[in-house]
């Protein structure tokens, strides 16, 4: 009866019933309550649901008088604002994914050693849902360099022209001979999608249309690799493979997704472009965007 209670307890109760002869300190947040969009299911997408976070943190003692500084303690807001950053990062399914990310970050700190994460769906149900992760810190880990070995591609929107076109393969010659990496665009096919009355339908059917175009590049060059996440996109960009982008599972996950409708092409492409901080946005026998997103910190010209 003791452990099925302290499984069901907080994680401050859990952190005590697996804790080493010698004592951490701990550091705890308890009932902290987020709306987020979140879950793998249909019913989830479009709407936001309330999370309920639990943590503990376990922290090494302080090796000098605290001298009621703040500077020398875990700070509690490291926790909330790790939750924070990883739920606007991007549009997640699943909460171990939540939860293995928040872990991640907050062991990055210097005196985090062990944490256990809670976190629960309170809208799914008559009960709350959720997940409970134990991780503990790395031996040697350290504090990411954000600037350090981020490549900036060079993005190309092609027309379906020049797609089509006896050239292609020169052209992607051309393009991929920047030091940049490279990644491909495309828009909606010549032959219009299906149309269907509701709105979100319509985007969802739309993406794949152009997920389809852009097969239908990587059959005219091998060399091609159609890739949709931007884990596998980052991989591809330090590996040299040339990629092209099927764009539904970012779009949809985007906790700030895309203004542009499907069938705005290189609005999408720009979109895409200021995600992954390119170097350049081309517009190959595509007509760059309006003048309204002159602001862009990408370059955009005319291939």
């Amino acid at each position: 009866m003791n452990e099925i209670h302290d499984a069901f307890a907080h994680p401050e109760a859990r952190a005590r019933a697996t804790g080493e002869r010698v004592l951490p300190d701990r550091i705890s947040l308890r009932d902290h309550v987020v709306e987020a969009e979140i879950g793998a299911f249909q019913a989830e997408r479009g709407r936001k649901q309330r999370l309920n976070f639990n943590i503990v943190v376990e922290v090494t003692a302080p090796g000098e008088p605290l001298d009621d500084d703040v500077d020398r303690i875990l700070s509690y807001d490291k926790v909330t604002e790790a939750i924070a950053l990883e739920l606007q990062d991007e549009r997640l399914n699943l909460l171990e994914t939540l939860a293995e990310r928040i872990a991640a970050r907050v062991l990055l700190e210097p005196r985090a050693l062990r944490i256990f994460v809670r976190v629960e769906k309170l809208d799914r149900g008559p009960g709350a849902l959720g997940v409970e992760i134990v991780r503990r810190r790395a031996a040697r880990a350290t504090l990411p360099d954000d600037d350090a070995d981020v490549p900036h591609p060079r993005v190309v929107l092609v027309s379906n022209a020049v797609l089509a076109s006896a050239d292609l393969t020169a052209r992607v010659d051309d393009w991929a001979a920047s030091d940049a990496p490279l990644i491909l665009c495309v828009g909606l096919p010549d032959a219009l999608p299906l149309q269907v009355g509701t709105k979100m339908v319509q985007r969802r059917i739309d993406l794949l249309a152009i997920e389809q175009n852009a097969w239908r590049l990587a059959d005219r060059d091998r060399r091609c690799v159609v890739v949709n996440t931007r884990t596998e996109l980052d991989w591809a960009m330090r590996q040299g493979q040339i990629s092209v982008w099927a764009p539904s599972k970012m779009v949809l996950d985007a906790m700030d997704g895309p203004k542009a409708a499907p069938s705005e092409a290189a609005a999408l492409a720009l979109w895409f472009a200021e995600t992954l901080e390119a170097r350049e946005l081309l517009c190959v026998g595509v007509a760059p965007p309006p003048q309204t997103q002159a602001i862009s910190p990408v370059p955009v010209r005319r291939g």
